[in-house]
C-alpha cells in the first residue's frame, strides 16, 4: 500500500472553513477522508476514484465539503465550510490502490488498506 500525510487540521468557530490535505507516497486509484468522534465508528466522509474523479459523499457534509485530487502530486484535498460542532472529530485520510470505480465509492473504512495519523478538527459554536 502507500504512505499517507496529513495536514490541515485545527480549531474553528462554527461557520468556519478549514482544508485538510492528504499526500500519498505513490498514485493511489482511490483516496478519501473518514473521520471518529470519541466512542462512534469511523464513518466516510467522503471519497475519490482517481480514473474518473467520481466523488461520494457522506450525507451530512453535501453541499458543505468538497474532495478534490491533484493526481500529479498525488494529493487529495477535502475544503470544508460551513462547519459544524457535529463535524468535531479525528479526520483521517484513507487509501486503497487495489478499489477502483464503483467499488471504490462504496467502501466503508474497513475497505481500505491505507490509513494516515490523522488530524483533529474541532468546532466550536
Amino acid at each position: 500500500q502507500v504512505r499517507l500525510v496529513e495536514s490541515g487540521g485545527g480549531s474553528v468557530q462554527a461557520g468556519g472553513s478549514l482544508r485538510l490535505s492528504c499526500a500519498a507516497s505513490a498514485y493511489t486509484n482511490c483516496m478519501g477522508w473518514f473521520r471518529q468522534a470519541p466512542g462512534k465508528e469511523r464513518d466516510k466522509v467522503a471519497v475519490i476514484y482517481a480514473g474518473d474523479s467520481s466523488t461520494d459523499y457522506a450525507d451530512s457534509v453535501k453541499g458543505r465539503f468538497t474532495l478534490s485530487q491533484d493526481n500529479g502530486k498525488n494529493t487529495v484535498y477535502l475544503q470544508m465550510s460551513s462547519l459544524e460542532p457535529e463535524d468535531t472529530a479525528m479526520y483521517y485520510c484513507a487509501a486503497d490502490r487495489t478499489l477502483s470505480g464503483g467499488n471504490c465509492l462504496i467502501k466503508t473504512a474497513s475497505g481500505f488498506g491505507s490509513w494516515g495519523r490523522g488530524t483533529q478538527v474541532t468546532v466550536s459554536s
